[in-house]
């Protein structure tokens, strides 16, 4: 799923982005329609540089094996040949909903826990 994972840092991030790629690829999808490679280069854009080209195509594939996304093939701007671009069927749009409320009320709690938590300096037995 991951480019190369040195830092233990990496590695968290890797395993955090892995439970939510699929809501950030509806979320990219529902801004506008895009084909594969433009799903690599804004996640990059954000900050989430650790995806690889190779692990997007497969979730891709599963997001539109559930309904969640279509595709269509359209002319390259380079004149290169057609690409295959995916776009949000209404499920994915209900979906993204469901999962963007998710998202934030548990990001809140994990967020108030590792905020409002401090150390104590002792290690209780």
């Amino acid at each position: 799923m991951t480019k190369g994972l040195p830092a233990t840092g990496d590695q968290r991030r890797s395993q955090l982005l892995r439970g939510v790629l699929d809501l950030c690829l509806l979320s990219l999808i529902a801004e506008r329609p895009r084909y594969g490679f433009e799903f690599v280069a804004a996640l990059a854009d954000n900050g989430l540089d650790l995806v690889s080209e190779g692990s997007i195509y497969p979730l891709l594939a599963r997001l539109e094996r559930e309904g969640l996304i279509s595709s269509y093939r359209a002319p390259s701007a380079s004149g290169g040949a057609p690409r295959k671009y995916y776009r949000l069927t209404e499920a994915g749009r209900a979906e993204l909903v469901s999962g963007r409320a998710v998202w934030h009320a548990f990001s809140g709690r994990v967020g108030r826990i590792l905020t409002d938590t401090e150390p104590t300096g002792g290690n209780a037995p």
